[in-house]
């Protein structure tokens, strides 16, 4: 959705949510008022992850990018990031859906954390068998 010469979308992974907005500029990244590179430090993979969608696109250096994220960790940040930087480009541009969907970036991963059942010490994991 289009606000103030911005365009918003929420993208979110697992418990984490990132509210994203991107404007025509310079190619910032700013999450949680830090550069990208301050927020997510030395993890490299990361970085790529959040800057997939501009690298398909070839929009690297077209959009300044504003998000702020919340929930989850480092990695589900990222991906949660990765998502709303996808909506938001199809919005601005329907024609990048034809690139973004068969990546499979438009597609929330819909994998959660499987409950806790009664009798068993995890999800899955049973109490030790004892034959005697």
């Amino acid at each position: 959705m289009k606000m103030h010469g911005k365009i918003y979308a929420t993208g979110k992974r697992k418990e984490a949510v990132a509210k994203v907005w991107i404007k025509n500029g310079s190619g910032k990244i700013t999450v949680n008022g830090k550069t990208l590179d301050e927020f997510l430090g030395g993890r490299e993979a990361l970085k790529l992850r959040v800057r997939w969608p501009l690298l398909l696109t070839k929009q690297e250096g077209n959009f300044d990018i504003e998000v702020k994220t919340f929930g989850g960790g480092f990695a589900a940040q990222a991906d949660a990031i990765k998502h709303g930087i996808s909506k938001a480009l199809v919005e601005y541009a329907p024609e990048f859906r034809a690139v973004l969907k068969p990546e499979g970036l438009l597609t929330r991963d819909a994998r959660r954390v499987e409950r806790k059942k009664y009798g068993k010490k995890k999800a899955r994991k049973s109490p030790q068998f004892s034959k005697r």
